[in-house]
């Protein structure tokens, strides 16, 4: 949408079919257009670990719809001294970034404290063309974190963040964000047990959010601002055992509550109005439980099989409240899809089996079939916005969505080279689906948005290869997925044209340069009825180069120079651009030319 709020996508699939889990924490955004995704509490200060997930290889963080993005953060090493750390001085010419950062600890790896901060900003950026998209943006954060482990292995973990964004532009929305505040809280404990160790996870997350159309934009002829919020609180407990050399089994249990509030005033007048009850006052209640187990049943052939129940309770506690036009959230659930029960209760059960054999030639074949049960969202079943021009309105009769997976995937490396091709297929019945209603349909000058249960398929072809002699290093990554509405007999929404990435490396003494092309091929199967594909898309070529160099014994540069030939571009799924002040754009271009520079010192 912007300069923040990236979503990231998996196999086609992305926003609550993508779960991103922070230190294994679930953080809920509190924006119902979805400007503060999860991604957008990444930590610069502590860059974690990334590991994407898809499919169900484990069920103790939930099961796999689309994808898993895991971001872990790494304990301090100390390397026999008393404290460590760094900061990270950066800045960037194409919006005229800035990004200061720090954090050090104190201790050892058996007790240990770290105070860790960061401030970026940045202005709008320019595409390729010397147009400014709307993409401004200033965020601060700060955490603190600690850790002790006694002699017997039992260890206790705790950590506490506070972010805050202010006047982060959207130019892929009608609003924009002024202000958004997090606080997470986090609390771990555990300790080994027999042939393995129990872990007890406690977090909570609050989010206050505030989105406008006046603060950093020029007002229409209306005044109109968005207040929401979300608090989250999660336990979740897991006993892990590897009782012999052949065998690996884990048992576990989780709770999680959500509360969603999002109020639409129009601030015209000295009075303000209560125009719709976004989401009226949302309240979701689950409990899990999951069992999984591998064995090795031969020297070459490992399997693999768990289940999960999880029971997801919802209920919109204001849909009989009265907002505008004397219309409350239940009357427009009523008018739009007939239904008159806001109450839900979701018995969602989920599960995998999976082999893997080891082949000649240090290859592994691997087999993993899945079946991944989500319940709708909280704006897939219950947004309630209701204005003179449109409407968005959930579905509270909306079906868990339920997706059918088998992967196949082959693992090999010989000598220098590497490779990992993979096909799969998610046949997904019940899919939600997001579309459009026209004025001819629904009265709305500007049309109207619904959601309905449908059953769809989606499959791919990926390719990795990858060689390196130690000092030079190439990867090739190719990419495919096709998404099929089967009921209409048509493509769905927000699926990737074809692409891909060639990089070529060099390192030597700490030095390292690399070089990326990224390539994507056209898309023209949209779904022109959902309201999410701006349109068919060009295809496109996107080359950059970056490097990192040991200045110092403790001080590094590192530069990035994107885009080099200051190409016009933007993924086919971008937002489609609602800015006020480029009506002609449909996309939101990504930035042209851009020159990253950082100076790293770490002790």
């Amino acid at each position: 949408m912007g300069g923040r709020g990236l979503e990231p996508i998996v196999r086609g699939q992305s926003q609550e079919r993508v779960d991103v889990l922070l230190d294994g924490i679930r953080v809920e955004g509190a924006c119902p257009n979805r400007m503060d995704p999860p991604t957008s509490r990444l930590s610069s200060a502590l860059a974690p670990v990334l590991e994407v997930r898809t499919n169900n290889r484990t069920l103790r963080w939930g099961p796999i719809a689309g994808g898993q993005v895991i971001a872990t953060t790494a304990a301090p090493k100390f390397n026999g001294q008393a404290t460590t750390g760094q900061v990270t001085l950066g800045g960037s010419d194409n919006g005229s970034g800035k990004l200061v950062n720090a954090a050090v600890a104190v201790g050892n790896e058996d007790a240990w404290l770290r105070l860790s901060g960061g401030y970026d900003e940045a202005d709008d950026y320019e595409d390729g063309d010397g147009n400014k998209v709307r993409s401004a943006y200033e965020n601060a954060e700060g955490r603190v974190d600690a850790a002790w482990t006694a002699e017997n292995g039992f260890f206790i973990k705790g950590m506490v963040s506070q972010q805050e964004e202010s006047d982060v532009k959207y130019a892929g929305s009608g609003m924009d964000a002024p202000q958004t505040d997090t606080d997470i809280y986090r609390l771990e404990i555990g300790s080994p047990v027999a042939k393995g160790e129990w872990n007890l996870l406690a977090w909570q997350a609050d989010v206050d959010h505030i989105m406008d159309n006046f603060s950093l934009r020029q007002a229409g002829m209306m005044k109109m601002q968005t207040n929401s919020i979300t608090e989250t609180r999660g336990l979740r407990f897991t006993l892990d055992q590897s009782p012999a050399g052949s065998t690996d089994w884990a048992i576990g249990a989780d709770v999680e509550t959500n509360d969603w509030d999002a109020t639409l005033l129009n601030l015209t007048n000295p009075m303000p109005m209560t125009v719709s009850l976004m989401w009226p006052g949302v309240e979701r209640e689950r409990v899990g439980l999951f069992a999984e187990g591998f064995q090795r049943i031969a020297q070459d052939i490992k399997v693999g099989a768990g289940l999960r129940y999880d029971r997801v309770e919802m209920d919109a506690t204001k849909a009989g409240s009265i907002a505008s036009m004397n219309m409350t959230p239940a009357m427009l659930y009523q008018g739009a899809y007939g239904t008159t029960e806001v109450e839900v209760e979701d018995n969602n059960a989920s599960g995998f089996v999976s082999g893997e054999w080891r082949l000649p030639q240090n290859q592994a074949l691997t087999l993993t079939g899945s079946r991944s049960v989500r319940s709708p969202s909280v704006t897939e079943r219950y947004l309630a916005r209701n204005t003179m021009s449109d409407s968005w309105i959930g579905n509270p009769d909306l079906d868990t969505e339920k997706h059918h997976k088998l992967e196949l995937a082959l693992n090999g490396s010989k000598n220098q080279w590497s490779w990992k091709p993979v096909v799969w297929v998610d046949q997904v019945d019940d899919f939600v689906l997001r579309y459009k209603e026209t004025q001819a349909q629904c009265g709305k000058s500007k049309g109207c948005t619904r959601y309905k249960n449908i059953d769809a398929r989606l499959l791919g072809v990926e390719v990795n290869v990858g060689w390196t002699d130690g000092t030079w290093s190439s990867s090739s990554a190719l990419a495919s997925v096709r998404g099929e509405n089967r009921d209409d007999n048509k493509a769905l929404s927000q699926i990737p044209p074809v692409q891909f990435v060639q990089t070529l490396g060099w390192q030597s003494l700490g030095h390292s340069i690399e070089a990326q092309w990224q390539l994507a091929r056209r898309q023209d199967r949209i779904d022109p009825l959902s309201g999410l594909d701006a349109g068919t898309s060009p295809g496109y070529g996107v080359f950059s180069l970056s490097g990192s160099h040991p200045l110092m014994e403790y001080l590094t540069f590192s530069w990035a120079l994107d885009n080099l030939f200051d190409n016009t571009w933007a993924p086919h799924v971008s937002r489609a651009n609602t800015d006020p002040f480029n009506a002609s754009a449909v996309r939101v271009n990504e930035p042209g030319r851009t020159l990253r520079a950082a100076l790293t010192a770490r002790w």
